[in-house]
């Protein structure tokens, strides 16, 4: 038991922290996506000159705030999921489901790995954005048109992290599984969290 314990300690810890950095980079991605809708509002039908750029920088605001918030969400159990099943069975039988359930989940998410990865340096992380410019001297001199793997490496971001979440979720399981479910700390919850249940 102290073996998975060990291993389960790193998980935790970095999931702990990395997380809460995730969250807070999503929080203001969600900020930002939400100022460039409104400008694109202000100028489309108050102006009726439409930009070209807050479409992208608010798809781009959303990808990456997905990417940052999905493993949250997941190891908090915020995903929907259709869990009568598993909870009308004995405990144990529902708890080696769900272990199973997590090695599943774990081979779709090694299956998307090597799709983020040719999403960020394949053909299709080659080309620019349309429109979506950052600046590259302090003057603003200077333009770079954001490639499109910038955007892209959202998917490989959070499938990476996802995969951390679901060894750590596994190791819980399997610890629990053994009996020893009552000595883990709880995964932390959010200040004001409001969850379904």
């Amino acid at each position: 038991m102290a073996l998975l314990t060990g291993l389960l300690l790193p998980f935790q810890l970095w999931n702990d922290v990395v997380l809460k950095i995730g969250r807070a980079i999503g929080i203001l991605a969600i900020g930002l996506m939400v100022l460039a809708i409104l400008i694109q509002v202000f100028f489309r039908y108050v102006l009726n000159n439409a930009l070209p750029w807050p479409d992208e920088a608010a798809r781009f605001m959303m990808l990456w705030l997905t990417g940052l918030m999905a493993p949250t969400a997941y190891r908090r159990g915020g995903f929907v999921a259709i869990d009568l099943a598993v909870r009308a069975l004995p405990q144990r039988l529902g708890a080696i489901i769900s272990l199973f359930l997590l090695v599943v989940a774990l081979a779709v998410l090694l299956v998307a790995l090597p799709i983020g990865w040719k999403e960020v340096t394949g053909f299709g992380g080659r080309f620019a954005t349309a429109a979506l410019y950052v600046p590259t001297a302090l003057d603003f001199s200077e333009w770079l048109r954001v490639p499109r793997s910038w955007m892209m490496a959202s998917l490989l971001v959070g499938v990476v992290l996802l995969i951390i979440v679901n060894i750590e979720l596994m190791l819980r399981s399997i610890i629990t599984l053994l009996g020893s479910g009552d000595d883990l700390r709880p995964i932390p919850a959010g200040p004001d969290e409001i969850m379904a249940e």
